[in-house]
């Protein structure tokens, strides 16, 4: 069991130093104030949003962009609440949902598509803020850049919970990967609460057709999809005027739905070295936990497994940091704590992905 462990322990060591230097090798974007020339269309899914919506609105109309420029689609996917739109100095068009799969999400982009005049598509969810030059740094990026698709970072607006920057070093450690597998051309996720691509190019990748059984993955799939066949057009922006920020959830089992809904599409990933990944973090959390267990029982020594933590936080921390840094001026706080708690919480997370069903929006899938 010990050697087993090792095992997993230098590989893990290995491939999270590899994203570290990945992180490295995508360089700071500033926008170098050319002319705006590019248009965009902002879509919103939502459903039950009536508190979040004005205020991701009153965002959009403080953006430091033309307005002629860009409009914004909100697609309501049969919200129970009644959501009154006051006026604003930009477009703003809402339309239904129109049901087709068992992606809610996945079917308010298709059905936003039907009207989009723009060339350019950004996706954001209803409980975001943008900052003012959003646009502006995406336009000056795509007028120096030929790419057809670029992702972009999301950071968390915390509180001083445990339980929210519980949420905070987990999306640093998400959001780290993320940047550092762009950075060894290894790119294979994103957050569709900051992604942006062509009209045209989402159309020549015919959408999300392959993947409309599983209820989410509206970014990771299609982004997966373009990197098979054309990775030359997918670009990552590393920049501090284009990271949105949304909502961390305010109760644990929220969060666990939340993590649920997110691995459960690991399984299904096109990218190799993703599922590659994913596999490799649950060995490497799952091999914590049996440790903790065997140590208890007195099979594997206390300092053994004090070693493979260590070395476990020694390596992350460079990861977590190096991205936090780059999200947020907030300082990494229960870092430790977290860190302790994270191997149960994840292998909770990837077990009960096997058989059990998550709530999202009031559905179960």
């Amino acid at each position: 069991m010990v050697l087993i462990l090792s095992g997993i322990v230098i590989v893990y060591v290995l491939t999270i130093s590899w994203l570290i230097y990945g992180f490295t090798k995508i360089n700071l974007f500033e926008y170098v104030s050319l002319v705006p020339k590019t248009s965009f269309t902002i879509i919103v899914p939502f459903r039950n949003e009536a508190k979040n919506l004005p205020i991701l609105l009153e965002s959009f109309s403080q953006l430091n962009y033309p307005t002629d420029l860009f409009e914004v689609i909100l697609v309501d996917d049969e919200s129970s609440e009644r959501l009154q739109i006051a006026e604003y100095r930009i477009q703003i068009t809402t339309i239904d949902n129109l049901r087709i799969s068992n992606s809610p999400k996945k079917d308010a982009i298709t059905t936003a598509m039907e009207i989009v005049k723009t060339d350019w598509v950004i996706t954001t969810d209803a409980d975001c803020v943008v900052p003012k030059n959003w646009l502006l740094a995406l336009d000056n990026f795509i007028q120096l850049h030929h790419v057809s698709m670029i992702a972009g970072a999301v950071t968390y607006d915390c509180n001083n919970s445990f339980l929210h920057h519980f949420q905070q070093l987990d999306l640093a450690s998400l959001q780290g990967a993320t940047i550092g597998s762009f950075g060894i051309k290894k790119g294979f996720m994103c957050n569709g609460a900051n992604f942006a691509y062509t009209k045209s190019f989402f159309q020549k990748l015919k959408g999300f057709d392959g993947n409309t059984t599983i209820a989410s993955g509206d970014d990771v799939f299609l982004l997966q999809k373009a990197i098979a066949k054309h990775p030359e057009k997918v670009a990552y922006l590393k920049s501090k005027d284009t990271i949105v920020t949304t909502k961390p959830v305010n109760n644990w089992k929220s969060l666990f739905y939340q993590r649920v809904r997110w691995a459960s599409k690991t399984t299904s990933y096109q990218s190799d070295f993703g599922k590659r990944l994913g596999l490799l973090v649950f060995m490497m959390n799952f091999g914590l936990v049996c440790s903790f267990v065997l140590t208890f029982f007195g099979l594997i020594s206390l300092p053994i497994l004090g070693l493979y933590f260590l070395i476990k936080f020694g390596i992350d921390v460079v990861l977590i940091k190096q991205t936090n840094n780059f999200l947020t001026k907030r300082k990494m706080r229960y870092l430790l704590l977290s860190s302790l708690w994270y191997p149960f919480f994840s292998t909770a997370v990837a077990l009960y992905c096997l058989f059990g069903k998550y709530e999202w929006k009031g559905r179960r899938f």
